[in-house]
């Protein structure tokens, strides 16, 4: 597949994740769009499903071969998890768990917030307590929620 037409299709993923589109995704997959990709701006697939809370889309995109793992963006987004925790998505939470997403990952290249931080600032008590269960550890006790 040449540059450009991947570069379209990895554009064109991106934006069907981030609204769950799941038979476009699904076509786009089909089509030849990795699964494992970034946009213009460096979001992928995977943590714009997951921060809209998509969790058909991500599993579709985890069983495809997106990372649970990989940074989206230009430090201005970061870890599915921490996206899915930040916004309370306690079933996009337990898919990237299931698919082995490190619950004590940092954002910013483990400099930033843990999905736990995340969860436990929104409040989000059961996305929260799904972290713990998975073994997220909370690093932060005393300092604005406790665990």
């Amino acid at each position: 597949m040449n540059r450009r037409r991947r570069k379209k299709l990895s554009h064109r993923l991106v934006s069907a994740a981030s609204i769950g589109d799941t038979a476009v995704v699904d076509a786009l997959l089909r089509a030849g769009a990795p699964a494992e990709t970034t946009d213009a701006e460096g979001t992928t697939p995977l943590y714009a499903a997951a921060v809209h809370g998509a969790a058909d889309t991500v599993r579709r995109l985890l069983a495809a071969g997106a990372s649970p793992d990989t940074e989206s963006g230009h430090g201005t987004e970061g870890t599915p998890l921490c996206g899915a925790a930040c916004w309370g998505h306690t079933e996009t939470v337990r898919a990237l768990l299931a698919h082995g997403a490190d619950p004590d990952l940092r954002e910013d290249h483990g400099t930033g917030r843990s999905p736990l931080d995340w969860a436990a600032s929104g409040p989000h008590p059961g996305t929260t307590a799904l972290l713990l269960a998975a073994g997220a550890r909370p690093a932060r006790l005393g300092q604005g929620w406790a665990g």
